[in-house]
C-alpha cells in the first residue's frame, strides 16, 4: 500500500526516506510498492481463514472493500484530526493528505512513524495505542484520501488520434471499433481478425481493416450479467489452424433456478442490490463462472461446444462480484484460468473448491498428471496455485518464462505476483490491502506480491510486450485497469518491478490489453457510468508509434 503519513513536516520526511532507505517517487495516480522479502517457500497445507471472516456460505469481502472507508475514517478523525486537520480543513500540524507524504514510495517507512513517532516533534509513538491492524488501515486510509484530494484527469470521451508523449514512447491512439458493449477480452485469429467479448453476452468479429464489417456470433449460450457477471474472456486455440477452437468463459445462470416466491401482501419487500450496472429491481439469479469451447461455423454460429469447467450447483451464488476470469496457454498447450473466490473467503485457502485458484488443465479440461496437487487427498487436481481473491490477468514472461498474475485486493493491496505450482498466495489469511478480520501482512508459507497498489486500481488483462513497433518497451509489463481507468507500464527485471509510468488515465476503463500479429498493443475502452459497474459503450482501440 502507498499511504504517506505527513506527521511532522516535510523536511523530517525527507529526513526519514533517506534514513529508513525510502525513495521518493514521481507523483502517480496510484504508486506501486515492493513488499517485504519473500516468506519461506508455500506449503500445501491450506491456511484456516481469520476467525472474523464472513460465515461459510455466504459473500464476504464484497465490492472493492467490504464497508472499507468508515472504519478508517473514523480512526484517523479520533487519533490523527485534532492535530493534523482534515482533507478540507487544517490542524496545527503539517496535513496528511498533501503531495509531501503520497509521495513516499515505501509503507513500511510510514507506518514506522505512526509506530515509533518524530523524536523532537509532537508526533508521539502509536504503537502502545493501536494495534498493527490499525496502523495500517491509517496508512491506507491516508493513501486512498490523498489520491481523492488530487485533481483528476479531464474524461476524453473520444480518445482516436490523441497523441501521448510517455517516458520513452510517442505514441497516438487509433479506435478501430465502436459501439462495442463493456468490450472485456480480446484474441486474435490467425487471419488477423480480432474477437472481443461484450460483457452484456455477444462475441463479436473484428475485420482486420475498417472496411470490414462488424460480424457478432450467434448460438452462444445463455449468460447472466449484472454488476461484475457477464461474458468474460476469450482464447484461440494454439493449433486453431488445425482444430479450429476457441474458449470463452462467462457466468453461468443456475441451471433449473426458481426464483424465491414473491412476499406476501402487505410484507416488506426483500432487499435489492444497491450496485447492479443498470439498476436492476429483482433479485440475482445465483450464478458461477464457467468455461467452455467451441467453434464458430457457417453464419458465424456458435457450434461444437464442449465445458472444460462447471462448478458443482452448491457453489453457484446470487452475489455479483469475483469471478475472474482469464485464459492463457503454455508452450505445451496447457490452459491455465483463473477464478475468482466469489466474495466466499473462506474457499480461497479450501484446496477442495475451485474458486480463488489459478488451474491448469490440457485443452479438453482434462488433468496433466504433473499438476501439483494431483493425488493429494481432497484437493482437486487441476489446481495450479491458491489463495487468490479476483485473478483477471495472466502473462508469460519472455525472459524467465514465468507466468505473472494481476489480482484484485479489498480496499487497496491490488497485486501483480509470479505464479509458481503449488504455492499459496494467502488470501484471505494475509493482504496488503485492508480488509475486515484479516490482521496480517505476511505469513510463512504464504507468497508476497511482486508488487501492489494502493489505492486501488482494479488491474485486469495484462501482457508482456515482445514486438518491435516499440523498441523501448520489449519486453515490458503492460497492465490494464478499471478503476484507476488507465494503462499501466511496467518495467521488469530480474523478477522485480523496477520502473513503471501511467500512459494514459482519461479514456475510461480499460478491460484487457493485448499485442497484435502487426505488433502493436490493443486496448479495449469502456466509457464511464454513473455506477462503476454499469454496462456501457466501448471502444477498441491500438497504440500506433509515433516516430
Amino acid at each position: 500500500m502507498k499511504a504517506s503519513v505527513r506527521i511532522a513536516t516535510a523536511a523530517a520526511l525527507v529526513a526519514l526516506a533517506s534514513a529508513v532507505g525510502v525513495p521518493l517517487a514521481s507523483q502517480q495516480q496510484s504508486a506501486p510498492v515492493q513488499p517485504p522479502p519473500a516468506q519461506p517457500p508455500a506449503s500445501q497445507t491450506p491456511a484456516t481463514p481469520p476467525a472474523t471472516a464472513p460465515e461459510p456460505g455466504r459473500p464476504g469481502g464484497g465490492g472493492r472493500g467490504g464497508g472499507r472507508g468508515n472504519q478508517m475514517a473514523a480512526l484517523y478523525t479520533e487519533r490523527c484530526a485534532a492535530c493534523h486537520g482534515t482533507e478540507t480543513a487544517a490542524g496545527r500540524a503539517p496535513n496528511l493528505f498533501d503531495d509531501q507524504w503520497t509521495r513516499a514510495k515505501d509503507d513500511i517507512g510510514i507506518a514506522a512513524v505512526i509506530a515509533d513517532g518524530v523524536p523532537q516533534t509532537e508526533m508521539v509513538p502509536f504503537k502502545t495505542q493501536l494495534t498493527e491492524q490499525q496502523i495500517w488501515q491509517l496508512v491506507a486510509y491516508l493513501r486512498t484520501q490523498g489520491a481523492n484530494a488530487k485533481p483528476r484527469p479531464t474524461y476524453v470521451p473520444d480518445p482516436d488520434g490523441q497523441e501521448i508523449k510517455s517516458e520513452k514512447q510517442t505514441f497516438k491512439i487509433e479506435v478501430v471499433a465502436r459501439e462495442i458493449e463493456t468490450p472485456w477480452g480480446l484474441a486474435f485469429l490467425p487471419d488477423g481478425r480480432l474477437l472481443v467479448t461484450e460483457r452484456a453476452g455477444k462475441l463479436k468479429i473484428l475485420p482486420k481493416d475498417k472496411s470490414g464489417a462488424v460480424v457478432t456470433v450467434t448460438g452462444l449460450p445463455k449468460v447472466w450479467e449484472r454488476q461484475d457477471a457477464g461474458l468474460f474472456d476469450v482464447e484461440v486455440h494454439p493449433q486453431y489452424a488445425k482444430n479450429g477452437w476457441i474458449y470463452l468463459s462467462y457466468a453461468e445462470p443456475v441451471p433449473n433456478y426458481t426464483p424465491p416466491p414473491a412476499p406476501a401482501e402487505g410484507a416488506a419487500p426483500p432487499p435489492q442490490e444497491g450496485r447492479g450496472g443498470r439498476g436492476p429491481q429483482t433479485p440475482s439469479i445465483p450464478s458461477m463462472t464457467t468455461i467452455i469451447r467451441g467453434k464458430i461455423g457457417k453464419d458465424n454460429a456458435w457450434t461444437d461446444q464442449q465445458v472444460i469447467f462447471r462448478a458443482s450447483t452448491d457453489l453457484f451464488t446470487p452475489s455479483n462480484i469475483h469471478f475472474g476470469s482469464r485464459f492463457i496457454f503454455d508452450r505445451q498447450g496447457h490452459l491455465f484460468y483463473s477464478i475468482g473466490e466469489r466474495g466466499v473467503v473462506e474457499n480461497a485457502q479450501d484446496l477442495g473448491k475451485p474458486t480463488g485458484k489459478i488451474h491448469r488443465a490440457n485443452d479438453d479440461g482434462s488433468v496433466p498428471k504433473d499438476n501439483p496437487f494431483v493425488g493429494k487427498p481432497g484437493a482437486l487436481p487441476t489446481i495450479w496455485s491458491y489463495g487468490h481473491r479476483n485473478p483477471q490477468g495472466l502473462a508469460w514472461d519472455p525472459v524467465s518464462g514465468k507466468l505473472w498474475e494481476s489480482e484484485h485486493g479489498p480496499q487497496g493491496g491490488d497485486e501483480i505476483n509470479i505464479i509458481e505450482p503449488g504455492k499459496n498466495y494467502g488470501w484471505a489469511v494475509i493482504t496488503m490491502g485492508v480488509q475486515n478480520g484479516v490482521t496480517k501482512r505476511s505469513e510463512p508459507g504464504m507468497e508476497q506480491p511482486i508488487v501492489y497498489f494502493t489505492p486501488s486500481i482494479a488491474p485486469s488483462g495484462i501482457v508482456f510486450y515482445t514486438g518491435n513497433q516499440y523498441p523501448s518497451w520489449k519486453n515490458n509489463l503492460f497492465v490494464s485497469a478499471l478503476a484507476g481507468q488507465q494503462l499501466r507500464r511496467l518495467e521488469v527485471k530480474d523478477d522485480k518491478v523496477v520502473a513503471q509510468e501511467v500512459l494514459f488515465n482519461q479514456f475510461g476503463r480499460i478491460h484487457d490489453v493485448i499485442q497484435g500479429p502487426d505488433g502493436l498493443l490493443y486496448v479495449t475502452f469502456q466509457l464511464p457510468g454513473q455506477v462503476m459497474s454499469a454496462s456501457t459503450a466501448g471502444m477498441v482501440g491500438r497504440l500506433v508509434p509515433v516516430k
